[in-house]
């Protein structure tokens, strides 16, 4: 019988994850994608809703490993979303959700986009461009919309390798710049199914 050093066990149980952060220090390093051929409408979520957050969350980050918030509790879900910085910005096509950008204000000119994606049905078709163009602009002009906050003088995001294949394309076509790069060993963590049933 063939005994599994310990070392080896850990190793399988972690995974190797490349995170890059990306800036724009100016409204004008903003570069639009061309609108999507389709009908798509992109509308702030403003009365906030767990709810929505979760399935936004879990549908459009399931298959890239998203899950930092899986463990969060409805209330703590609705902290997250009510939050006086926030906002979530929903890309709808002919009426259904395709996907989301929430942005974080810290109130001091810097405006991070913490999540942003589409539903796998949605990818590949322009829309992606497109609503990172619009939340990128709406976290720019943040202060001409929100009395009271300092202008945005930096909007920032991060990516890494667990995410789709253009990600990465997509933000540097829209002119953020890569400003730091991290590589680190994360835990091997299993995202629950989507679609129980389908997972037996």
């Amino acid at each position: 019988m063939t005994y599994a050093h310990p070392r080896d066990s850990l190793a399988r149980m972690s995974i190797t994850v490349t995170t890059w952060s990306l800036e724009q220090v100016s409204p004008a390093e903003l570069r639009p994608a061309a609108e999507p051929s389709s009908e798509v409408r992109i509308v702030r979520a403003e009365v906030p809703s767990p709810e929505f957050s979760r399935f936004l969350y879990t549908h459009v980050g399931g298959d890239v490993r998203w899950t930092d918030r899986l463990a969060l509790s409805e209330e703590q879900w609705r902290t997250a979303v009510s939050a006086p910085g926030v906002e979530t910005w929903v890309a709808y096509e002919n009426g259904t959700p395709a996907g989301y950008a929430e942005l974080e204000a810290s109130g001091e000119g810097t405006v991070e986009i913490v999540y942003f994606g589409l539903l796998p049905a949605f990818r590949g078709r322009g829309i992606g461009g497109h609503l990172l163009s619009y939340a990128t602009a709406r976290a720019w002009d943040w202060a001409e919309r929100r009395p009271g906050w300092a202008p945005t003088k930096r909007v920032w995001l991060h990516t890494c390798s667990k995410d789709g294949e253009h990600a990465m394309d997509n933000y540097l076509r829209r002119g953020f710049t890569l400003f730091e790069t991290r590589v680190e060993e994360e835990p091997e963590v299993t995202v629950p199914a989507l679609w129980p049933a389908a997972a037996e």
